[in-house]
């Protein structure tokens, strides 16, 4: 039997088709516009997801027995807001993820509600890419659209209903909207009350593994495909990717360097940061996990490459780097404002320390440097509550870079895996719906079978030991131009 996952991301949808044993059948990837319509703005057409899909799926499956899907699951961006009418239409673009519009919704939640409140009734704070400020943000700024929401949901659950005539979501995906009490996985009375809607215009929450629906008969017959295939919660990309990584059950390690960069470590008890620089969130395995996430990690070095250098030789501009631990040019990866630790939607990109003998290959270097230095902000948050890391998997787009695995191993001091495939969501989505067809008893099981590490990145006691002074320079540049960003007025 063939099993599907689908990973709706920002700037595409990646599906995958893996056969019961785990292997990849074929996979396909396709674009879809992203607009921008304000500086720090970030919006997506549901529509254009759902046509892209479905071309994809179309595609994906062309060369097989069509009878042999039996399972269909996601991965997809998390905290984009989604709002149908009473028709299920959509009534306003996506604000996706890496929007920053909501600083003053944001402020009224942590400042006026309480960051206390916040975490007692989510476990977590707010930040400006969550959903509960977005809907504030309608219902102030736009009432009419506000008056109009039948039903909220989130980007991948757009999909599956669509699929499926199933308004649906999962508590993973449901634990980043500040809407949900994650330790109890369910929503939160208290925080629709305070964001004026019904617990009745959000989606029922299903664990990520279990099956909420099968395909639409007209969707079956468009696609080829059996109406009895399941289609299965999935889970947003993190949790997803954590599954395809097999992050999963305890104290296990995931970083993932997509067009965000996050920092993902298992749990099977439930447990806060203190501070709040962490998200606190359901895993897609039944238990928990706590996630760093910065909101520009490959993007930053997609965006020196193709629109600074107007090249897409990356290999080429990676090659000319020739030391490490020695780069004098340092930047601060912040190009759609900052999460964690920073909570910072005006915080904004910096090059600092070029000299008239800065050459490209530094600057590039310097790119790749303060992505990695950013995401060790988030495990030594981790450290700091005690939890001891000595490795990490790996997985995303920049987790293709043989020198950017060495410059995170060596600035974070871990060991890094690398795994046969680095597919992340597409691969944990189709790990999902193996699992929701019975074709594994756990997700734990399926990810232990499924997923092999190949190779050790391994840290160097010299390079560790001049990333430890490089980061510490690092750390001062944000508080230094916090002020900067601020009165630059970025959002």
């Amino acid at each position: 039997m063939f099993y599907i996952g689908i990973d709706l991301g920002t700037s595409a949808v990646k599906l995958l088709m893996m056969d019961g044993e785990g292997n990849i059948v074929n996979i396909v990837s396709r674009e879809y516009p992203l607009y921008f319509p304000h500086p720090g703005w970030a919006e997506q057409k549901p529509e254009d997801w759902y046509e892209q899909t479905v071309l994809g799926i179309k595609e994906l499956i062309q060369d097989v027995d069509k009878s042999q899907v039996a399972g269909i699951s996601f991965g997809g961006q998390m905290h984009g807001l989604v709002i149908l009418d009473a028709e299920d239409r959509v009534i306003r673009p996506a604000i996706l993820w890496n929007d920053g519009r909501t600083g003053e919704e944001t402020d009224y939640l942590n400042e006026v509600i309480g960051r206390d409140k916040l975490s007692a009734y989510t476990a977590n704070i707010a930040f400006a890419g969550f959903t509960a400020p977005k809907i504030l943000w309608v219902k102030n700024k736009e009432p009419e659209n506000f008056a109009r929401i039948s039903k909220i949901m989130l980007p991948k659950d757009y999909i599956a209903y669509k699929l499926t005539g199933v308004h649906c979501t999962d508590v993973s995906d449901a634990s980043g909207m500040l809407l949900f009490d994650v330790k109890n996985r369910q929503w939160s009375e208290e925080m629709c009350r305070i964001c004026g809607i019904h617990t009745s215009q959000l989606a029922k929450c299903y664990e990520s593994y279990e099956t909420v629906g099968t395909i639409l008969p007209g969707v079956a017959e468009e696609l080829g495909i059996s109406p009895s295939v399941k289609v299965a919660a999935g889970a947003g990309d993190n949790a997803a990717a954590a599954v395809g990584t097999g992050t999963v059950g305890d104290n296990q390690c995931n970083i993932s360097l997509g067009t965000s960069g996050t920092v993902f470590i298992s749990s099977r008890k439930f447990g806060v940061d203190k501070f709040n620089a962490l998200h606190s969130f359901a895993h897609a395995d039944g238990s928990y996990h706590l996630m760093g996430c910065m909101l520009s990690a490959a993007s930053c070095n997609k965006w020196w490459m193709d629109d600074i250098l107007a090249t897409k030789d990356y290999g080429t501009e990676q090659a000319a780097i020739k030391t490490l631990g020695e780069n004098p040019v340092f930047f601060l990866p912040y190009l759609m404002g900052e999460r964690s630790p920073h909570n910072d939607p005006a915080a904004r990109a910096v090059f600092l320390g070029m000299s008239m003998d800065t050459t490209r290959a530094d600057m590039t270097q310097a790119v790749l440097e303060g992505v990695a230095f950013a995401l060790r902000d988030s495990v030594e948050v981790a450290r700091s509550l005690g939890i001891e890391l000595t490795r990490t998997k790996i997985c995303g787009g920049g987790a293709k870079s043989p020198l950017w695995k060495k410059i995170i191993a060596n600035v974070l001091n871990l060991k890094v895996d690398v795994l046969e495939n680095e597919e992340g969501p597409s691969m944990g989505g189709a790990i999902l719906a193996a699992v929701a067809c019975g074709a594994y008893g756990s997700v734990e099981e399926a990810a232990g079978k499924i997923v092999k590490v190949v190779e050790t990145v391994e840290p160097e006691d010299a390079l560790v030991a001049k990333y430890r002074e490089r980061y510490r320079q690092f750390k001062e540049i944000y508080p230094a131009c916090r002020q900067l960003f601020r009165k630059n007025g970025a959002v």
